[in-house]
């Protein structure tokens, strides 16, 4: 069991920091809710949005999507180009925390299912992203959570105990595989609740 507190804090960026959802760009191409969702559950499915967060190339499946469903072919490339358009912005009182434990010296990592591709993106727009001490990102790396050695590579990158950290993940499975390697856990629903959680492990705030 990981000892009673932890002293480095590890983000996930979705749902955490940065606010996405994919109906934030499709709401302005579909103006029937019901074809948007059809769309998201039959044309870019959250398995083939997974496989981008693998690091598949988003040419190559941007391609596959086109070539099944070529009546799609504009809303299909939409995911690509107008990408940034599914973030709505960072959460901003999670981001506040992330910077009040920089400027307490608190290391701060991140593991993240993102592609490869669009976390280049985000940097450059989200620059908060530029300042981790450390960050494993999904698509360079061909590894998703929760599989355990995503988490691993993270803690033998950077020569981390797995007692020392606490994960944060809007996604409880995610959390359990970080227990499950020995990390602290945090399933993040709201602000309010993760800084409630970073103070009981003494981390200032």
């Amino acid at each position: 069991m990981p000892a009673d507190r932890a002293t480095i804090a590890v983000f996930d960026f979705g749902n955490v920091l940065l606010d996405y959802d994919p109906r934030y760009l499709y709401r302005k191409i579909f103006a029937d809710a019901g074809r948007m969702e059809w769309f998201l559950r039959e044309v870019c499915h959250s398995a083939w949005i997974r496989d981008l967060d693998r690091g598949r190339p988003f040419a190559e499946a941007v391609a596959e999507r086109i070539a099944a469903h070529p009546d799609f072919a504009a809303e299909i490339r939409a995911f690509d180009t107008r990408w940034l358009e599914t973030i709505s912005g960072p959460i901003a009182a999670s981001v506040a925390m992330v910077e009040a434990l920089r400027r307490n010296r608190v290391p701060v990592y991140a593991i993240t299912n993102f592609s490869a591709e669009k976390f280049a993106v985000a940097r450059e727009v989200f620059s908060f992203l530029a300042e981790f001490d450390g960050v494993v990102v999904s698509g360079d790396e061909r590894l998703l959570k929760p599989d355990a050695a995503i988490y691993r590579l993270l803690l033998d990158r950077y020569g981390l105990a797995a007692s020392d950290c606490l994960f944060i993940d809007d996604m409880l499975a995610n959390v359990e595989a970080a227990q499950g390697v020995g990390m602290h856990g945090h399933h993040f629903r709201h602000p309010d609740g993760l800084a409630e959680e970073l103070k009981r492990h003494g981390f200032p705030i």
